[in-house]
């Protein structure tokens, strides 16, 4: 069943539009879906709004190349050349390049070959 665009439900919309709710927020909210909004708002020609961009975040204690020293993980997190690409930097376990946690990760455990049969 359509509803029809009343003058109230209208005003509502616009109202609701104001407030900055998302359209699927306004349309669960007057009972239609968010594309009934987004048409709407377009005949209406109410002030488009685009999403806000995302804060570049950076991830905490990001350890870059210069900053590895002997025994820290030197792990690569990231893809090289992407501005949130680090190290690990845990400590190292004995005698490896990584902690015990990436150490788990780039080895793989050989079996015992004394139990195989030939």
């Amino acid at each position: 069943m359509t509803q029809e665009w009343t003058p109230e439900r209208t005003a509502a919309l616009i109202a609701l539009w104001n407030e900055q709710l998302s359209t699927a927020e306004i349309g669960r909210r007057l009972g239609i879906t968010k594309n009934a909004v987004i048409g709407k708002v377009h005949r209406l020609g109410l002030q488009q709004r685009r999403p806000s961009p995302k804060p570049k975040t950076e991830p905490i204690n990001v350890l870059r190349l210069e900053g590895l020293r002997p025994n820290m993980c030197s792990w690569p997190i990231g893809h090289p050349g992407e501005e949130t690409f680090h190290f690990c930097g845990e400590q190292i376990a004995e005698g490896k390049p990584y902690c015990t946690k990436h150490c788990a990760i780039a080895y793989i455990r050989v079996k015992d070959r004394s139990t195989s049969v030939a």
